[in-house]
């Protein structure tokens, strides 16, 4: 059976207080016309508990990552069990940015997709190559090992969410093919078939990477898409819809 699909927003590093009116304009829009997917937003650290307490049944709350350890003096950072505390229910653990910017491994964001589960709560692993790496034809290998490396023995299709991101897409406007981001979707679903035995089948898969209301249908039809992991397009309500929409047909 196919898995319900998720279509989820990462805010990134955007979003002060007032933006729970986009919250609230997202909750009303799926209460009136309902929720043809699981939906989530996931805002910056300071709004998590805020916006988990704002929102209603429609729309589910996660956070964009957390630290491998549950406490500890460990400055500036926060943990899976304060983010569950905070009423978190998903947290994005290696997205490209965190990859490169703050130089995380898969052994890394494996460690801290172990930590969100071991809270109860579902991480959303991403992997993803670079424009360099899919040039030079690696595309594939990178993406494969990223997820070896970095879902952890526990997952299960119940608990954990993988998200496909090619770097070169995200934010830059441009997008793979149809045909290239089914490649890659197969090329993961078939891993974790090999890995995880039947229950592979039934791992969503999203995809993300410059993802928009105009280009969501054919993406979201593609072989083994099961939802979409949105950035710019997830900060307002009204494109955010646009996205969900692709599931209403």
């Amino acid at each position: 059976m196919k898995p319900m699909p998720l279509v989820a927003g990462n805010w990134k590093m955007n979003g002060l207080r007032a933006s729970q009116a986009e919250l609230d304009a997202l909750n009303a829009v799926l209460t009136a016309k309902g929720a043809p997917c699981e939906v989530l937003i996931c805002p910056p650290f300071t709004l998590v508990a805020a916006f988990a307490a704002a929102t209603g049944d429609k729309v589910a709350i996660g956070a964009q990552d957390c630290h491998a350890k549950q406490s500890g003096a460990h400055t500036g950072d926060i943990s899976a069990e304060m983010l569950k505390d905070a009423g978190a229910g998903y947290v994005i653990v290696g997205h490209s940015e965190r990859r490169a910017d703050h130089g995380e491994s898969s052994e890394a964001v494996r460690a801290k997709a172990e930590a969100v589960l071991a809270e109860g709560l579902k991480p959303i692993v991403c992997i993803g190559e670079t424009e360099s790496e899919r040039d030079a034809g690696k595309t594939l290998d990178v993406v494969l090992g990223q997820l070896a490396g970095s879902v952890p023995t526990g997952s299960t299709a119940a608990n954990t969410v993988i998200a496909y991101e090619p770097v070169w897409a995200i934010g830059t406007g441009r997008t793979p093919t149809v045909a290239e981001v089914a490649e890659v979707h197969t090329a993961i679903r078939s891993a974790l078939v090999a890995r995880f035995g039947a229950d592979g089948t039934g791992f969503r898969i999203l995809y993300g990477g410059s993802v928009k209301p105009d280009n969501a249908n054919e993406l979201m039809a593609a072989d083994n898409v099961d939802g979409a992991l949105v950035g710019g397009a997830s900060l307002k309500a009204s494109d955010f819809t646009g996205i969900i929409d692709a599931y209403r047909s």
